[in-house]
């Protein structure tokens, strides 16, 4: 036993110097590239990256595959589908979730039934609807197919407690779900990019309507069985010979994995429903890459894929922006033209780009609590590994000192709920833009150079972004490379985090200050009488009712995103009553304020003063309810 121990060692020793000798003979001479078409190169890079980020991070499950010239080069799982039974990931079996990356079939859908004549990307979209409406927000300006595959149709965002559930019981029908969860349109159609789910899931009951078939059989029979696709599906809960090789979903708790349900976006599956294999995602990248057509099956015309990366919408022709469905990325050198797209559920977080000028995809998807942090760390190195870009230093320019304050505030993503109670995170999120004082930008924690009007790039990368201003010169929004999905505003400042936190910890200071007062001079309040005592007592309702609601929400979010997407805390809409108490009480306090001053109640100047705090601190937090949607039950059940 000892010497096969030895030997094991050994032939991992070998390998590993392999590894390094393959990777270090791709990059280590000057102006040499590593050699993507090499299997074993690729492999000793993305093992070099993959595995000690999903150690670290706590990824049970990954998979990666890269195609070039329409050979598959590399294919390989990690981890394992099933952590007790130590199943491994195989890479032409097992199943992950791509999430968004479910839109591209969509989108194929779309353009099918265009090219029949059967949907038109350019008329209103009600007329394809059958048991109800899209809002007549715009009148004159419908909501259109092209809007819809551009991310520009102007609808807020949504996802807390509806969009993935992880209960079999709650799947409605697709149509019931969209007219039931339908956001308002806060936008015009083709002016702000603003990614939505909610959209892409009614382009999937477009395509069911004139179909005449459900929308996963749709996809089943003109896309899945053209191309030979047996290992994707979107049903859920999958069919029993593909959920035996379904990368289980897993939370992490200290020293191990707690396996827990399968995620279910059944109400919006044509946005994220997804279940598919590395291997599958090879085929349909070559259908696309190919001109529409793999081994004998065509799903779209070539003119039509091409149309889908041609055709789409950019707030500055100097960036990339999207296609028809596509989003253009900014991986690679010029000409490497990479389009695709990413996805994530609150388990998986994956990636699929593809670059006709190189007939290559790279394909992969990550599980658990690490799936975000490896995912961040593989995609981008290695792009830049096999694909690199040269970035020449650039020189700030001299007198961009002089209209450096016009780009300075906080940008809030247009991706946002607007009348939901998730509007609160726009408040705690953001991006920052600063001057600094060598003539950059550093917007959020990046160093930019002005290198045109209004068009910035990363000190360190080729990274740009670009700002959008008015007629009147005014910096209205900015939007960034290779992001086509969301542009962002200048927010106003009563929507930074600056402001919020600012005013609402000096509120709490001022509710907790009236506690300890009380304690303080309980004697005395007890001794009040009359309207004195009526107004300490609004004074003491007001501070309990706010203190106990932000106790109430410390509590709904100390749990993490992933519980409050399945749904939304029961402790929480009980909460919302306090608000509306707070309301009241803030009402009161107000009415009692002017009590005192008019009548001279209270000890003195200064006691009535203090009041009078009290109640300022009130009334912040009644507009901070009722401007970020508090005031109310504004969430979906």
């Amino acid at each position: 036993m000892k010497n096969v121990r030895v030997t094991l060692l050994a032939t991992r020793l070998l390998k590993t110097m392999l590894a390094c000798l393959l990777l270090g003979a791709g990059s280590s001479f000057a102006g040499q590239v590593p050699d993507v078409t090499n299997p074993a190169v690729v492999e000793a890079f993305v093992d070099g990256v993959v595995k000690p980020n999903m150690k670290q991070h706590h990824s049970p499950s990954g998979v990666v595959a890269v195609m070039k010239n329409g050979e598959l080069i590399f294919s390989k799982g990690y981890g394992f589908i099933d952590v007790e039974k130590r199943i491994p990931v195989d890479p032409t079996t097992s199943l992950f979730r791509p999430g968004s990356i479910s839109k591209l079939f969509t989108w194929v859908s779309v353009m099918q039934l265009v090219e029949q004549g059967k949907l038109n990307l350019d008329t209103d979209v009600n007329q394809y609807l059958r048991t109800f409406e899209v809002k007549d927000t715009w009148p004159g300006d419908p909501v259109t197919l092209r809007d819809i595959m551009t991310h520009t149709a102007g609808f807020e965002d949504g996802a807390i407690g509806y969009l993935i559930i992880d209960d079999l019981d709650r799947i409605i029908p697709l149509a019931e779900a969209l007219a039931k969860y339908q956001p308002e349109r806060v936008n015009p159609p083709g002016v702000h990019t603003a990614y939505s789910n909610w959209a892409t899931a009614l382009a999937g009951l477009m395509v069911s309507n004139v179909s005449g078939e459900g929308f996963n059989q749709y996809v089943q029979k003109n896309i899945f069985d053209v191309l030979g696709m047996t290992g994707s599906s979107f049903v859920e809960p999958l069919p029993p010979e593909l959920d035996a090789n379904m990368a289980k979903a897993y939370r992490y708790q200290p020293d191990k994995y707690v396996e827990i349900n399968y995620e279910i976006i059944s109400n919006f599956g044509p946005a994220g429903a997804l279940a598919t294999t590395a291997a599958d995602m090879t085929i349909f990248a070559r259908a696309i890459l190919d001109g529409g057509e793999y081994a004998g099956g065509r799903i779209l015309k070539a003119e039509t894929l091409q149309q889908m990366t041609d055709e789409g919408f950019a707030h500055d022709a100097r960036i990339r922006g999207m296609g028809l469905g596509f989003i253009k990325r900014r991986f690679g050198p010029e000409g490497f033209d990479n389009f695709g797209h990413d996805g994530g559920t609150t388990v998986f977080v994956s990636h699929f780009g593809l670059s006709r000028s190189e007939d290559f995809m790279l394909y992969s998807s990550f599980s658990g609590p690490g799936a975000g942090p490896t995912h961040g760390a593989f995609v981008q190195a290695f792009y830049d590994e096999f694909f690199p870009r040269e970035v020449p230093a650039i020189e700030p320019p001299a007198d961009f000192g002089d209209r450096a304050a016009k780009y300075a505030g906080k940008f809030n993503a247009w991706r946002s709920s607007f009348n939901g109670v998730e509007a609160i995170i726009r408040a705690l999120g953001g991006v920052d833009v600063v001057p600094l004082p060598d003539n950059t930008l550093m917007i959020g924690a990046t160093r930019y150079v002005e290198v045109e009007k209004n068009l910035f790039r990363d000190v360190d990368s080729y990274d740009r972004i670009a700002f959008q201003e008015d007629e009147n010169g005014n910096i209205t929004g900015m939007a960034q490379d290779g992001l086509g999905v969301n542009q962002y505003f200048r927010a106003p400042f009563y929507e930074t985090m600056s402001f919020t936190s600012t005013m609402g910890g000096l509120s709490l200071l001022v509710f907790l200050g009236v506690f300890l007062r009380l304690g303080y001079q309980w004697r005395t309040f007890r001794e009040l009488a009359g309207p004195e005592k009526n107004a300490q007592r609004a004074s003491i309702a007001v501070a309990t009712l706010n203190i106990l609601f932000l106790i109430v929400l410390g509590i709904t979010v100390s749990g993490g995103i992933q519980p409050l997407m399945y749904e939304i805390p029961t402790l929480f809409k009980v909460g919302l009553i306090l608000p509306l108490l707070a309301l009241i009480a803030t009402g009161y306090q107000l009415y009692m304020t002017v009590q005192i001053w008019r009548d001279g109640l209270l000890a003195g100047v200064w006691a009535r003063i203090r009041y009078s705090i009290v109640c300022a601190a009130g009334l912040f937090f009644v507009w901070f309810f009722y401007y970020w949607n508090l005031l109310g039950f504004n969430y979906y059940s």
